[in-house]
């Protein structure tokens, strides 16, 4: 190889390789995007949403870094999450992307009764909508649909069903150890999260388990939408559900 050809070769290496690190850092230290993959977040996400993720609100962990490395332990510069944060999160099983809302923090007894959500013996404060069909796996059913507000000032719509499961809503009081949180997911009949132990949900989510908390819906896309179909990026592209600030 000519010297000439080969210095451009290194040069053009070089830049890959610039290129590939200022990505890798912006990914890793500022935001990350995520698919919504299941329905456990309806209707405050649903299939299809394409989210962006901020990494830095809470610091950064191994799994800030894409596939974890066991570089370090714990949080670096680490910042308390908020009751009510939608939060993307590693599963501390099987280590696999989660999203859900924070509902409690380190040293919070969480409960429900009769679907209600209670905080330190609490109850949220709900206010029923008009119920609202929804498709499912099942087929297409109603689902009651209530705002609940959080006195972190945070408030959203959650789903729930009228012939409630009542091992999902009647449960035992949670406290939430130190160094933990505990996580569910808006759509209260269709979740398994921190109601439930590890291996069926998640249980008590760790802290360093953090990846960042969701911002965004930047774009949506009915299910039907195809990667090998084109046509579906633009039929079924969901305009209003995109530039969604969560």
């Amino acid at each position: 190889m000519a010297k000439g050809a080969k210095n451009e070769t290194v040069e053009t290496l070089k830049a890959v390789a610039v290129a590939v690190a200022i990505f890798l850092a912006f990914r890793i230290l500022a935001f990350q995007p995520f698919t919504i993959p299941s329905s456990s977040m309806e209707p405050t996400l649903q299939i299809g949403d394409y989210v962006i993720v901020s990494k830095y609100p809470y610091g950064w962990s191994r799994h800030s870094i894409p596939f974890s490395p066991p570089l370090f332990s714990g949080r670096i510069l680490q910042r308390e999450p908020q009751r009510g944060d939608v939060i993307v999160f590693k599963h501390p099983t099987d280590g696999i992307d989660m999203i859900k809302r924070l509902v409690g923090v380190p040293g919070d007894r969480v409960q429900f009764r009769e679907g209600v959500l209670y905080i330190n013996s609490q109850a949220v404060p709900r206010e029923r909508l008009s119920p609202e069909p929804v498709r499912t796996e099942y087929g297409t059913l109603e689902f009651d649909r209530y705002v609940e507000r959080l006195d972190s000032g945070k408030s959203y719509v959650t789903y729930d069903r009228p012939d409630r499961d009542p091992e999902v809503n009647n449960t035992p009081v949670f406290v939430v150890p130190e160094g933990h949180y505990f996580f569910v997911g808006d759509n209260r009949e269709d979740s398994r999260d921190s109601r439930f132990p590890r291996g069926y949900g998640v249980g008590y989510v760790p802290a360093e388990n953090l990846v960042g908390r969701a911002e965004w819906v930047l774009l949506s896309w009915n299910e039907e939408a195809s990667l090998w179909k084109p046509w579906t990026w633009f039929t079924e592209f969901r305009g209003d559900r995109s530039l969604r600030r969560l």
